[in-house]
């Protein structure tokens, strides 16, 4: 009977733990949402949830508005303030945070009826808040320094809408209440970053948990369920008290974690996988009151049981488990579900097993990179850098479901997948820069879904689809190139590899099209790798001494400084492209504060085995001092000087050591640092280190950002020549080495400087030693270390290009033949301009009483364009260009206030080349005689001139090369146009004056179109016919002179063609208009001898007609040709006025002085007093005479012609007199 009541009575209780447990599983709010609709409504803490004091946070929050009135997200205050500790609200256009009672603003449409996601996260030892929106960074601020570094413990929070506390009892504050819907409130103790928010979408907080730690206030409002809200995850953790009753003494010796795992697999579908199990606080201890179990386990028991026979066992433990659901499904299905499975006592053989349902709780839980998962915590020791791997190996032994060790890469920390992919694109693109398209392209292509993240993409151009390499312009031609792109794949949703591939091949093998470029992938290579951890890695710096703990690939450790202990150190595990592989990058210690200084490399002595951590030190050190003050005090410049020649003096220099010194000296250089009494230090330094270092190949460079060092080893019999060559990119200042086994006299292509040895300077080397002769180059992208001060008092002179030297080691290289002679070739870092001197230097160390000097001796320059001079020198050491400007007369400010002259000219002269042309073409009196009409075709020929001119910079700076090209041509067209009527004004005058005379030409004006016109047409078509890219955006030298600016330009590119077509055209023009102006002068002065007294025209109206002529001809132009020599700016300043408002002369001497015109004007434009007559005297003989036009070549009232028409008058007079 006793055993019969036992039973029941446990069948009894069981069915109520069961009850519980799906009561317990039903009060999660995951897969729920929680409605303000208006009515009161508030939602707080749970009693038993408390928040400590968090010296950093995150907090998200899911919210919907229904209206767009101000609202309240959440709100936590401090116990009995008024004030609002932490908070989120807003408005319609902008987002509120509350922190420490102060509150913030951040601009933010927020739009109605959308679910929106609001995170912020705060650390009290940075001082900084991030709030995040939809996953997007919206703001990051840095609080005062006075402000709290601690959050207040043990307050109130409510959601929804604010609060006060009254006697404990929170109780709602009205007038901000949200109108609306929230989900999914979590907050964490930690300051997460970006990328970890996104990895715990669905995972619960460890402070206030979405799954237990709200309920309904006084006002309650049940949640509704959302399926837009639904979460679907695959790792969970289970926390709950347990109770072990065994009827058999031989089963109480099993282990709890071993009866626990039974117990889970034989539970747990398939597709729930047991990865851990922790069991806490056992006690074999179960008391009982008044039917409940109090310590450790509330679980109700009948008092039947102390009858039980002594051979049973109690025993009561807390667990923690931790599971993976694969697939993954919604939160709340798996909580269902596991609270479903875990509230039927499980039985196998004597034992029977019950969860405590009040202390069940099932936890969504996020992995991190960088941290551990959360079900080991508990036991595993910690340090001040986190938890780490190493310290989790030992933990981890007995955890696997099979009794074994379980896969640490596998199945415990789940890393991310990594993927190497090779990809070949076709990219046809009019864009400048298609590299940092494609960039783009692959990032959006895969970093969309925000499941993984693109690292370490390199593009490389490899030419057009047949290997042709294309020629200038490439940038702006619209063709088809190939490039190839490496890159690593980091996912980290933890989806199958076969899955990751999947759908990295079907994002990328895709084209995409769209106004200017087109990509087409063509071959795509993916590869699963699986890179190793960075292992522990012990680190003294400046800064104190780290151990790094082993890190995850592409996880960015993090560990506290020594000094302040506030801040944060860091360091990337790095995974490299080239290999695959992951090393440690250098640790980012700027939040630290040095232990150490300058002056403190005193107290070290260098040894072989500490030049690493010396030259390490070093740098660090001269980091921080120029971080902190632009330069070195000249005693930390020469300590660290002396430091590093002791390091350069314990030989072989390894190559990472030799890097750092490298920038060491390029940091320096860069700085403010007066390094003239140090120079000669500094490059016996480099010199000495090139010979000490540990060359392993055949060339060894070394490289920083303006400096560049090359080894070259060579033998004596073997050496036919060396040439060595730098490109520098200027806006990058990132130099490459090119290095060429033979002598090569020209510059190699696109570099700065070149410097070419012969083969007969084998005779230097060292004989019978092989490997042993060692030749050094050096590029200095910097000229701080070559100030003389001789030269320096001399405003005129200046060095004009990069430093380049050259040396054989233990050999004095000196008095080489003309045809042994070392070739340098540098390029001009400013443009040399006709009048200027450029002059081949070497630094000469013994000049300045030791302080050092440039020396021309033994150099011969020549002179290869004005970007390039090259220098012939029978001796090795530092070369540069020094340029000598005391003949250029122009300078900088009046090549400005040219550029304004020109441009201004060009805009006025345009307007009014408009008002002349609308005059001559509306009035048809006026455009009756030829003058006239070849007066209408050069002022359209010049109004194009000039527009194109002002619009051709903008033009170029759309980069286009087809919009380039045409309009490079269309300006070359109007300004043959130009000259070639100014060319048929001289013809006409010609004509009139001198070869035919009153003689009528049958379509005079027809043959003058026809070559005013055609003859330009004829020439650009020719040039694009043979050589379109003649046409470019790259102004020629010749051209910039005369321009006086290097702003992107339009215009011919090919020296032949400028030369040809428009120096020789416009020579030509120029000199048949000079001669026409002397024969018309020639013919004033005959008229003038020939004519009575009394009807000769005044000296200024003859002075007028000459200036008019000038006008017309385009003689002000030839002032360009002659513009050199002292009187140049004089000159260039006569030419672009001149030249420029040849427009507004042309408007000013045959539209405003012209009277015919101001009478037209007066007839058709004014009104009143002074609108004349239509029918007066003028008016009736402007129309008789023009009746015999045809009669004569010439008859015509124009200023221009006034000239013509003297001469016509006193030659007709003579003629009839003759007749």
């Amino acid at each position: 009977m006793t055993s019969f009541r036992i039973k029941t009575s446990w069948t009894i209780y069981l069915l109520m733990f069961s009850l519980c447990l799906i009561t317990s599983a039903s009060s999660s709010l995951w897969g729920q949402k929680l409605q303000f609709k208006g009515m009161p409504c508030l939602w707080q803490l749970r009693p038993e949830a408390v928040v400590p004091a968090l010296e950093e946070l995150s907090a998200c929050i899911l919210l919907r508005r229904d209206v767009a009135t101000k609202w309240t997200g959440f709100v936590y205050k401090a116990p009995g303030e008024r004030k609002m500790e932490l908070g989120v609200g807003g408005s319609g256009e902008q987002l509120s945070v509350w922190l420490f009672g102060k509150e913030r603003h951040f601009p933010m449409k927020m739009v109605s009826n959308e679910w929106q996601s609001i995170c912020i996260t705060w650390s009290g030892g940075a001082q900084r808040l991030k709030v995040y929106v939809n996953g997007t960074t919206l703001e990051e601020t840095y609080l005062d320094h006075t402000s709290p570094k601690k959050l207040a413990q043990n307050g109130t929070l409510s959601l929804g809408v604010s609060h006060f506390s009254v006697d404990g009892e929170v109780e709602r504050e009205r007038g901000t209440d949200l109108v609306g819907e929230i989900g999914l409130f979590r907050m964490w103790s930690r300051e997460w970053s970006d990328e970890d928010l996104l990895r715990l979408k669905c995972a619960d907080g460890d402070v206030v948990s979405w799954t237990k730690d709200l309920h309904q206030g006084q006002h309650p409002c049940p949640p509704q369920p959302d399926s837009n809200i639904q979460c679907e995850w695959s790792f969970y953790k289970i926390q709950m008290k347990t109770l072990l009753h065994s009827t058999s003494l031989a089963n109480c010796s099993a282990t709890l974690e071993g009866t626990t795992r039974d117990w889970m697999e034989t539970i747990f579908p398939p597709n729930i996988y047991l990865q851990n199990i922790s069991v806490l606080h056992p006690s074999h201890t179960c008391h009982m009151v008044n039917d409940s179990v109090i310590d450790p386990l509330h679980v109700p028991q009948p008092q039947a049981l102390d009858e039980v026979s002594n051979s049973s066992c109690d025993e009561c433990f807390s667990c923690e488990v931790s599971v993976n659901v694969n697939p993954a499904v919604s939160v709340e299905v798996v909580q269902a579900k596991i609270a479903a499975l875990l509230s039927v006592t499980y039985s196998s053989g004597f034992i029977n097993l019950t969860a405590d349902p009040k202390t069940l709780s099932i936890f969504p839980v996020a992995l991190l990179e960088n941290d551990p998962p959360s079900f080991v915590r508990s036991t595993v020791a910690t340090s001040e850098s986190g938890p780490t791997l190493s310290s989790l190996t030992t933990s981890l032994s007995n955890i696997s479901t099979t009794g074994e060790p379980l896969d640490f890469n596998e199945t415990i920390f789940l890393r991310d997948t990594f993927l190497r992919v090779n990809l070949t694109l076709y990219v046809t693109s009019s864009n400048q820069n298609p590299k940092a398209f494609i960039q783009k392209w692959i990032k959006d292509q895969l970093e969309a879904n925000r499941s993984m993240t693109v690292i370490n993409l390199n593009i490389k151009d490899i030419g057009g689809r047949n290997g042709e390499q294309h020629t200038r312009l490439t940038t702006f031609q619209s063709q088809q190139k190939q490039y190839f792109c490496t890159f690593h794949v980091q996912e980290f949703k933890m989806n199958a590899v076969t899955e990751v591939i999947d759908i990295v091949q079907r994002l990328l093998n895709v084209t995409y099209v769209n106004s200017s470029i087109t990509i087409q992938t063509v071959k795509l290579e993916i590869k699963h790798i699986v890179p190793q951890n960075c292992l522990e890695d012990p680190m003294s710096t400046i800064y104190g001494d780290y151990i790094w703990p082993e890190t995850f690939p592409q996880v960015n450790q993090e560990m506290g400084c020594l000094k302040p202990k506030a801040k944060r150190a860091y360091r990337l595990c790095k995974l490299d492209i080239n290999t695959d592989m992951t090393s440690w990058d250098d640790p980012d210690m700027t939040s630290c504060t040095p232990l150490i200084t300058i002056p403190d490399l005193n107290n070290i002595t260098v040894t072989p085995d500490n030049v690493v951590e010396v030259v390490d030190k070093i740098e660090d050190l001269v980091h921080e001092q120029l971080g902190n003050s632009e330069e070195l005090s000249p005693t930390d410049l020469q300590l660290v000087v002396e430091k590093l020649g002791e390091v350069v003096d314990l030989s072989p220099i390894k190559h990472a050591v030799g890097a750092d010194i490298v920038n060491i000296i390029d940091n320096i250089l860069l700085s403010n640092t007066d390094v003239t009494s140090f120079s000669e230090n500094v490059l016996k330094l480099t010199d000495k280190m090139g010979n000490n270092m540990d060359v392993q190949s055949e060339t060894l460079g070394l490289t920083a950002s303006s400096l560049a060092l090359s080894m070259v080893s060579a033998e004596q019999e073997d050496f036919g020549g060396l040439t060595f060559g730098v490109s520098s990119d200027p806006s990058t200042m990132n130099p490459k080495i090119f290095v060429n086994q033979s002598f090569v006299s020209d510059p190699l292509p696109e570099t700065v400087a070149t410097i070419s040895l012969p083969s007969g300077l084998n005779k230097f080397f060292q004989p019978g030693v092989r490997n042993k002769t060692r030749i050094q180059f050096h590029f200095y992208g910097n000229t701080e270390l070559f100030q003389d001060q001789s030269i320096e008092t001399q405003s005129n002179t200046r060095i004009n290009s990069f430093i380049v030297s050259a040396s054989i080691n233990n050999s004095h290289v000196f008095n080489l033949s003309p045809e042994e002679r070392v070739v340098v070739t540098l390029s001009h870092q400013q443009l040399k301009q006709p009048e200027d001197t450029v002059r081949c230097m070497f630094w000469d160390f013994q000049k300045n009483g030791g302080r050092g000097g440039w020396n021309s001796n033994g150099c011969v320059t020549k002179s290869i364009s004005p970007l390039q001079s090259s220098c012939f020198c029978d001796h090795l050491t530092h070369f540069g260009l020094l340029l000598d400007v005391s003949r250029t007369s122009v300078g900088e400010t009046d090549r400005k206030i040219l550029t304004v002259i020109s441009y201004l000219g060009c805009g006025i002269s345009s307007l009014f080349l408009g008002i002349t042309l609308l005059t001559y073409l509306i009035f048809e009196k006026l455009r009756r005689d030829y003058p006239s009409k070849i007066l209408i075709n050069l002022s359209a020929a010049l109004l194009g001139l000039s527009m194109l001119f002002l619009l051709d910079s903008w033009l170029a700076s759309f980069s286009n090369y087809d919009l380039c090209i045409a309009t490079a041509a269309t300006l070359h067209y109007f300004l043959l146009a130009s000259f070639t009527w100014m060319g048929l004004e001289a013809v006409h005058m010609y004509l009139a004056l001198v070869k035919v005379f009153n003689t009528y030409i049958p379509s005079y004006i027809l043959k003058f179109c026809a070559v005013g016109w055609g003859v330009p047409l004829l020439i650009v078509s020719l040039v694009l016919a043979i050589d379109k890219d003649a046409y470019g955006s790259v102004v020629p030298d010749h051209a910039a002179a005369v321009l006086e600016s290097t702003d992107p330009f339009c215009w011919l590119q090919s020296d032949v063609v400028f030369y040809v077509t428009v120096v020789a055209f416009v020579l030509i023009v120029l000199i048949g208009n000079i001669s026409v102006f002397i024969v018309v002068l020639i013919q004033i002065r005959r008229t003038r001898a020939n004519k009575p007294p009394e009807n000769s025209r005044s000296a200024l109206h003859d002075l007028r007609a000459v200036a008019s002529l000038t006008v017309l001809l385009g003689l002000t132009w030839s002032m360009g040709l002659f513009s050199f020599g002292p009187a140049r700016v004089v000159l260039l300043y006569l030419f672009a006025f001149s030249s420029t408002f040849q427009g507004f002369f042309v408007f000013l001497f045959h539209c405003l002085m012209k009277e015919n015109v101001r009478k037209q004007w007066r007839m058709h434009l004014c009104c009143g007093r002074f609108r004349l007559n239509p029918y007066s005297d003028w008016s009736r003989s402007m129309t008789v005479s023009a009746g015999g036009k045809k009669n004569h070549l010439i008859n015509s009232d124009s200023g221009s012609s006034a000239i013509v028409r003297t001469s016509t008058s006193s030659g007709t007079s003579e003629h009839q007199h003759g007749a």
